[in-house]
């Protein structure tokens, strides 16, 4: 499916604190992901679960004000396409064009009401 929301992330203020919370509340899985503040987010708790999500620290939003909410990733098929819509259309970019090795591209961007969105191209052999 086409631009279909791949990926959430929680910001927090205390990472071990909401590891606690969401894997008693959804049984959800965690990995660590380099650092302490940040880690991938498992379905479940075994190692075959599929990543839906990240817990991670404050430290790592685009923006200056406190997130309260979940912030999506839509995977998207060309991230510089959707990078101009966005220009196009009334949104502000927060974050360029960047690589998450061996991930893919992504960009970050606020839509006309203010929402902090991002797109994810996904492309395995991305440095």
């Amino acid at each position: 499916m086409k631009n279909k929301l791949s990926h959430f992330a929680i910001y927090t203020d205390d990472v071990s604190r909401a590891k606690d919370f969401y894997s008693k509340v959804f049984e959800w899985g965690f990995q660590s992901f380099g650092q302490q503040d940040f880690l991938q987010i498992k379905d479940d708790n075994s190692d075959k679960g599929e990543l839906i999500g990240a817990l991670q620290s404050r430290n790592y939003s685009p923006i200056p004000e406190k997130i309260i909410g979940l912030e999506c990733t839509i995977s998207v098929e060309n991230v510089d396409d959707i990078i101009e819509r966005v220009k196009n259309n009334g949104g502000q970019i927060l974050m360029p064009k960047t690589v998450i090795p061996y991930v893919g591209w992504i960009t970050k961007f606020l839509d006309t009401d203010g929402n902090l969105i991002c797109a994810m191209q996904y492309d395995n052999n991305a440095r």
